[in-house]
């Protein structure tokens, strides 16, 4: 009888372990999320809301990927003005709170020559939680507006995968 190797067999159950999770997560539709699996979107004009932190954000991040931002582009984006909540979480201590933050806006998103909707008036959001001191006010500032930096691009990412997936838009 044969002796095998403990070592090729760890190696060998390895490769199986991996190789089987990749086969059920491409069978169920599972694929990683990020920049390179977005598809080129057709021409869009940024609409509504358009001088916010929000659209300048996803404006940038649309011509980064190659998307034509125009006035004139068959697909009107509309985005609502963005809203900050800020929800205080936890008991009342004196060192220390924390806060959930969320930022949400509108979207729409219509075909300029029929006037017809691909989205109307969906709401997206994205949060984050942050632990503040209350004693610190002045770095209790710069936390919060670092936050709603990276709530905002989140935001803008959030949205262009929203587009990204639009059937219509195909």
């Amino acid at each position: 009888m044969k002796q095998t190797n403990p070592l090729t067999r760890r190696r060998f159950l390895t490769a199986s372990i991996a190789a089987s999770a990749a086969v059920l997560l491409s069978g169920c539709g599972f694929r990683l999320r990020g920049t390179e699996s977005i598809q080129q979107l057709p021409p869009l004009a940024l609409e509504g809301n358009d001088n916010s932190a929000l659209a300048q954000q996803l404006r940038s991040r649309l011509q980064q990927l190659g998307t034509e931002v125009s006035d004139g582009a068959p697909w009107r984006v509309t985005l609502g003005t963005p809203a900050l909540q800020d929800r205080r979480i936890g008991g009342e201590s004196r060192s220390s709170r924390e806060h959930e933050l969320m930022l949400s806006a509108t979207l729409s998103v219509q075909q300029r020559e029929t006037n017809a909707y691909a989205l109307n008036n969906a709401t997206l959001s994205t949060s984050t939680r942050l632990r503040v001191s209350d004693d610190d006010l002045l770095n209790r500032e710069s936390l919060f507006q670092e936050a709603e930096q990276a709530l905002t691009r989140q935001l803008a990412q959030r949205i262009i995968e929203r587009l990204a997936n639009l059937e219509a838009m195909q």
